[in-house]
């Protein structure tokens, strides 16, 4: 599982010109499931990411976590992450999870992070999603098991 996770002001997901969701101050997730994923890794990398400690402390050091500055989490699916460009320009994408195990597993990430006291919206599965976000940093990090 492959989850790049931004810093945000603000961000938003449109499906088809029509807003599903949207959230404030703290993070986007865009997370890709690979073939061997599982639910515990799903639940280990969404521990992680509510304890990744990307905000800055009163001294201006990135001490604290979403959950301690009370912020959103904007969880979009991205099969893409599993890009492979080894051979050639066009990207294969035979390392991603197929759609059903997709689905499930990045359900999985983001119950876990709800269940952690995180608020978080969602896009949707499988569809074209228009993302738009106010990149606060800008701070990107990617979280891999």
């Amino acid at each position: 599982m492959r989850v790049l996770v931004q810093r945000i002001e603000q961000a938003s997901v449109a499906v088809e010109g029509r807003r599903v969701a949207s959230v404030g101050h703290g993070l986007l997730a865009l997370v890709g499931v690979g073939r061997a994923d599982t639910a515990e890794v799903a639940e280990r990398l969404a521990a992680k990411l509510v304890k990744l400690r990307v905000f800055n402390d009163a001294q201006g050091l990135m001490n604290r976590s979403i959950l301690d500055v009370g912020g959103e989490l904007l969880a979009v699916s991205q099969f893409t992450l599993y890009a492979d460009t080894a051979r050639g320009n066009r990207p294969s994408f035979t390392a991603a999870a197929p759609p059903t195990q997709g689905e499930a597993l990045y359900t999985a990430f983001v119950e876990a992070v709800r269940a952690a006291g995180v608020p978080v919206a969602t896009g949707v599965f499988g569809a074209h999603m228009r993302v738009a976000l106010v990149n606060d940093g800008p701070v990107t990090i990617l979280l891999e098991a």
